[in-house]
Parts: structure tokens; C-alpha cells; sequence
């Protein structure tokens, strides 16, 4: 298929969760045989892999909404940030004549309105699901989504807090579960042995549940159960302090043998091939990535009921679901996994299998190549 050019904008130039989910979004792009461009903010691992995937990558600079606009000085900076930025958005539409804009996230909302004032169609992706903040916050960030012709979302979760936010929305949303490769080859896993090997894979941070998880080992150590816990990511920028508060648990609870940092890393399936069970704790998650990634490595999986995550195991199907926040039934789903150990394995494998289909890269890039092209074709 040939047509105009499609620019593709995002927040960030680094290789987490929605980064990785975007980067499979240039591929779809690319699919499509029009030319590509895609901008963003700053350089970073990135713009490599945008650049293997034969995008043209262009940097602009762009205001990004964050938590620290809901107080004054952080609203101020975003104002200033976004006049700075006008006029090199500006001047990169008109260079481009992009016909269609893709915008993930919306933490970039002045792409929205800027590429729809340029007469291109424009598809918005969707990934946060900000449903504690209050209604007049949720509906402000969901306003200048209403300049997208099309509004894609990661879960049915996510859509329905956009639709209970700004319900105008609803017409226009098409949900399009992300596309999560797997590992080149999956390994036999051992049978249950001690010490208990659990792995939590995310950011250091509150939303993800760091504390909940250590909680939950220091609840079957103290039971006598033998565990050990491996926590692979870095620190989210602005919460050291709950780093030094789970370092500060760890210690207290004589756990510092037992629990291990291991840090960000590009590739995670080394950890899952360590682990015996994985943990998705978090207090907040649209989606899921990582839930995704521990059933195709055919871990078993215990995931919260935040938000989304209890679609990436189908509703518990192909995992275990524990409430948000509770480490104590953290601890006990943990305890019966490791109690029917032939069980657990065997629910991991039709897991693998059925994640390998329902959440496939060819089936994103095949769904999001099919919506860009379908926008395209949306007269404004």
C-alpha cells in the first residue's frame, strides 16, 4: 500500500514497557509501505531500534505531562515547556506533510490538537488508565483526545476509564492488545525445589507493588518457607526515597540475604529462566507487559486485580489473581502454587501457548497496520 507520509510521536527514547510497545508500533507503520518518520524528545537506546526498524527518527522537542503539573510551579514549567515547543512542532508538520499522525501516549497532548489543525489523520494509543485521580483531572486528560479520529487502547480496562471520563470518546475507541515477544527458545524449568525461587520484573516504584512483593517473602519466611526473591528494574526518577523505604523493610525483616536488585536489563528471559514463579504486584497497570512475558516463558504467574491485568491471564485462566496491595494473599496464592507443583507447571504451559497466539507481535502489527490505514482513509 502507498499513500503519504505517517509520523509517529512518543515521550520517550528508551526501552521500557510502552517504549518497546511503540517500537512495535514503527514496524506496523512501516508495514504499510509509506514513508515513515517518527519524533521524539531526546536521544536515547531508542532511536537505534527505530532506526533497525528503517524509520526516519527526527527529534523535537515536546512538553510532556507529568504528575508534577498537578501543582503550580510543575504547571507553570509545562506552560513554558509547550510555547518553547510550539514552533519547532510547528515547522516539523509542515516539513513532513504527514498524512497521518500517530500519538502514543497521552502524555504528549499537544501533538493531538497541532496534527489535527494540519489536516492529517490522527490515531491516538492510549496506555494509562488513571483512575484514581480525580474526575476533573481524568477528564482533562482525556480533552485532547478528542481531536483523534481514532483512539486505540491496551485493555478494556484502559477503555473504560477513558469512556467514563469523556463517554464521547467511547465511538471512537478500538482496543488492540499489545504485542509481546517472547523468548528465542523457552527452557525446561526445574521441579519445585528449595529455596523457592520468585521473580518480580518492573520498575522500583509504588505502582508496581516493590514493598508488596518483599512483604509477601518475608510472610513465607516467617512461616518457614525457603525463598528468594529477584527484582529486575531500575528505580522510576523521583521515587529513590521508596527504593531506600524497601531497602530499609528488607533489613528489618533480616531478608538481605534473600532478596536480590539485579537492576534494568535489556533482556529479561535469563531472569525467567531462574524463576520459579513471577509476581505482577502492582497497584496500577493498564496493561501488563510483564504478565505477558512470564506465561511465554511458561513461568507461572500471580498477577494483582489492578486495572488490566487480570485480562492478560484471561480472568485468572492462565494465572493466579490476588487483590492489589494484600501480601498476605500474595504469600498464600505463592504457597499453593509451590503446594500442586505439577499443576502450576502444567497451567503454565497451556499459558505459553495461548499467550503465544493472543498476544503476538504479527497480530499487533497486523491490527495497528490495519487502523492506520483505516484512519487514512477517514475524511476529516
Amino acid at each position: 500500500m502507498n499513500g503519504g507520509t505517517i509520523l509517529l510521536a512518543h515521550a520517550s527514547s528508551e526501552l521500557y514497557g510502552s517504549d518497546r510497545v511503540f517500537l512495535e508500533s514503527v514496524h506496523a507503520a512501516i508495514a504499510t509501505g509509506r514513508p515513515v518518520v517518527v519524533t521524539l524528545p531526546q536521544d536515547g537506546p531508542l532511536v537505534a531500534e527505530v532506526g533497525k526498524a528503517g524509520a526516519e527518527v527526527t527529534f523535537c522537542p515536546t512538553p510532556i505531562l507529568r504528575k508534577a503539573a498537578l501543582r503550580p510551579a510543575g504547571l507553570l514549567r509545562l506552560v513554558v515547556d509547550a510555547v518553547r515547543a510550539l514552533g519547532p512542532m510547528i515547522r516539523l508538520l509542515r516539513r513532513t506533510r504527514p498524512e497521518t499522525v500517530y500519538v502514543n501516549t497521552v502524555t504528549v497532548p499537544l501533538w493531538f490538537p497541532l496534527a489535527r489543525l494540519a489536516g492529517a489523520q490522527v490515531l491516538a494509543h492510549v496506555h494509562e488508565a488513571e483512575d484514581a485521580v480525580p474526575r476533573p483531572i481524568r477528564f482533562a486528560l482525556a480533552v485532547p483526545l478528542l481531536a483523534a479520529h481514532t483512539v486505540v487502547v491496551n485493555s478494556r480496562a484502559t477503555g473504560a476509564v477513558l469512556g467514563a471520563a469523556l463517554p464521547r470518546l467511547r465511538a471512537r475507541t478500538e482496543l488492540v492488545y499489545n504485542g509481546v515477544p517472547g523468548p528465542e527458545k523457552v527452557t525446561e524449568h526445574r521441579e519445585a525445589a528449595e529455596p523457592l525461587r520468585i521473580l518480580l520484573v518492573g520498575r522500583v516504584s509504588p505502582r508496581k507493588g516493590t514493598d508488596v512483593a518483599v512483604d509477601a517473602l518475608a510472610a513465607l519466611r516467617r512461616d518457614g518457607v525457603k525463598a528468594e526473591l529477584e527484582i529486575v528494574g531500575s528505580i522510576f526518577p523521583g521515587y529513590e526515597w521508596f527504593e531506600a523505604d524497601v531497602r530499609a523493610a528488607i533489613e528489618a525483616g533480616g531478608l538481605a540475604d534473600s532478596v536480590r536488585f539485579a537492576g534494568f536489563h535489556d533482556d529479561v528471559w535469563g531472569a525467567y529462566e531462574r524463576a520459579d514463579i513471577a509476581l505482577v504486584p502492582s497497584r496500577v497497570e493498564p496493561f501488563g507487559n510483564t504478565a505477558v512475558e512470564a506465561q511465554l516463558a511458561g513461568v507461572p504467574v500471580i498477577v494483582s486485580d489492578a486495572q488490566g491485568l487480570p485480562e492478560t491471564v484471561d480472568g485468572g485462566r492462565r494465572g493466579t489473581i490476588v487483590p492489589a496491595g494484600d501480601a498476605a494473599a500474595l504469600a498464600d496464592a505463592i504457597r499453593n502454587l509451590a503446594g500442586d507443583w505439577p499443576a502450576a507447571r502444567l497451567r503454565a504451559e497451556l499459558a505459553r501457548d495461548e499467550a503465544e497466539g493472543k498476544f503476538s507481535v504479527e497480530r499487533y502489527r497486523q491490527e495497528i497496520a490495519g487502523l492506520l490505514s483505516t484512519t487514512a482513509k477517514q475524511v476529516t
